[in-house]
């Protein structure tokens, strides 16, 4: 009898036991895997991190010519009348010479020379921007002329590329953009302070440039139509998306209509963003006429986009608020309305602010829809300011990031990089922005 009764009461023992070592093992191996899973994202993150800062960091620099140039009046205004309209006639060829002038001047003020090498060929390290920039220049003050102007001109792409390390001597010898007498000259140029690298304003400031010049390719009109389209999205997509999502939530009966929409709602933001660039193709520039590549048919677009994003966010910060706050509001006699907006809606802006935000995010980085609507095209124009700019051509920085990775000049890849580093620097902020107003407008209950 002790037998049996000992051998009854320890199986159920040894058999949990069992069980425990069984639940503890497979314990063990999910943290595993939940470690390495967690190590492998970590991992990408930093290649790919590492990936385009390694090849972005250098957009933010450039090398410069530092020249003294005297703008010549025998080639500018052979007349002297200093009139306009004459001196917009003279194209870029005519102040080619000048620079070329300043830089055999400067190079013989330093004793410095190359043998093998004439002054066309010494004046080829300019960037073909720089005749451009420098007609530019005297068109916006004519009483220039005359004057003798210090410049900071862009060298060329392979002369920069040269101290960024995409060009060497042994890659010279087989390009024929650059030599190596021209890589020779450059060192003892920068040896004499005639060539400097330094930070590189123009990357933020400057439009687009050609196949040719990508030394002096920037971001200006592409940041300017990302901020044109984000404020677009902003106005429609804020006061739309929350009106909608306070009327569902609050006040819509619940009957198939509103099940519906509320099902619509969730497909729509499941739905490819190219589609709704074909949306904004057929819809708003062939049907409505309004202009391609303009900022008002992207803003557009992306609000689209994003509505249902924010809709969903919003219904999710309402739902949250407890029913208890809605029941004490009514039973001291406040009316629907006043119990939504006076209390539910306050205590609901911090999920609000952050899905709003994280849509308006979302938004800034897509290109599918863009491009469809014409916003890759070449600008080099400004637009102009609001209202009227959100009519004229502009481009975009997602589209602008695009359209330079289809460039061949390794240079323009670069540039690429630097654009998507600037991007994920206003997505980060965006992110920022977000946690700061939802801790801002956070209320306890």
């Amino acid at each position: 009898m002790t037998d049996f009764t000992v051998e009854t009461i320890g199986k159920p023992a040894l058999i949990n036991r069992a069980r425990i070592e069984r639940r503890n093992a497979s314990e063990r191996r999910f943290r595993r895997l939940g470690v390495v899973a967690v190590a492998i994202g970590v991992l990408a993150l930093v290649v790919l991190m590492t990936s385009i800062f390694t090849g972005g960091l250098s957009a933010f620099r450039q090398t410069y010519i530092s020249l003294d140039i005297f703008l010549d009046p025998a080639r500018l205004d052979k007349d002297g009348t200093r009139d306009p309209d004459a001196i917009a006639k003279i194209s870029t060829f005519g102040y080619a010479p000048l620079i070329e002038k300043a830089l055999v001047d400067a190079m013989a003020a330093k004793g410095v020379a190359v043998d093998g090498l004439n002054a066309k060929s010494a004046a080829e390290m300019v960037s073909k921007e720089a005749p451009a920039d420098l007609r530019r220049y005297v068109l916006a003050d004519p009483s220039v002329i005359g004057q003798t102007v210090r410049f900071d001109l862009l060298a060329g792409g392979r002369i920069d590329g040269y101290y960024k390390g995409r060009v060497s001597m042994a890659s010279a010898q087989l390009d024929r953009n650059v030599s190596p007498e021209q890589l020779m000259l450059a060192d003892k140029l920068r040896e004499a302070g005639i060539l400097t690298t330094k930070f590189n304003w123009g990357f933020f400031t400057a439009p687009d440039a050609s196949d040719t010049r990508p030394e002096a390719a920037g971001l200006g009109v592409a940041i300017i139509g990302s901020a044109y389209m984000m404020l677009i999205v902003l106005v429609l997509s804020l006061p739309l998306g929350v009106a909608a999502s306070i009327y569902l939530e609050e006040f819509a009966p619940q009957n198939r209509f509103t099940d519906l929409i509320e099902v619509n709602i969730a497909n729509l933001a499941a739905v490819p963003s190219i589609v709704f660039g074909i949306l904004g193709l057929a819809v708003l520039i062939n049907f409505v006429g309004l202009p391609q590549s303009a900022p008002i048919v992207g803003g557009l677009v992306l609000t689209l986009m994003t509505l249902p994003t924010i809709i969903i966010a919003t219904r999710a910060s309402l739902k949250a608020v407890p029913p208890s706050i809605r029941d004490a509001a009514l039973g001291v006699g406040a009316s629907k309305m006043q119990a939504t907006f006076h209390h539910v809606l306050p205590l609901a802006m911090p999920g609000i602010m952050t899905g709003t935000i994280i849509g308006l995010a979302r938004a800034l980085g897509e290109t599918a829809p863009l491009l469809l609507i014409g916003m890759v095209a070449f600008v080099r124009e400004f637009p102009a300011g609001p209202p009227e700019g959100f009519f004229d051509p502009a481009s975009a920085l997602p589209v602008q990031v695009y359209n330079w990775t289809q460039r061949g000049d390794p240079a323009f890849i670069e540039r690429a990089s630097g654009a998507i580093i600037v991007l994920l620097v206003f997505l980060l902020a965006m992110n920022i922005i977000a946690v700061v107003l939802r801790r801002r407008f956070e209320r306890r209950w």
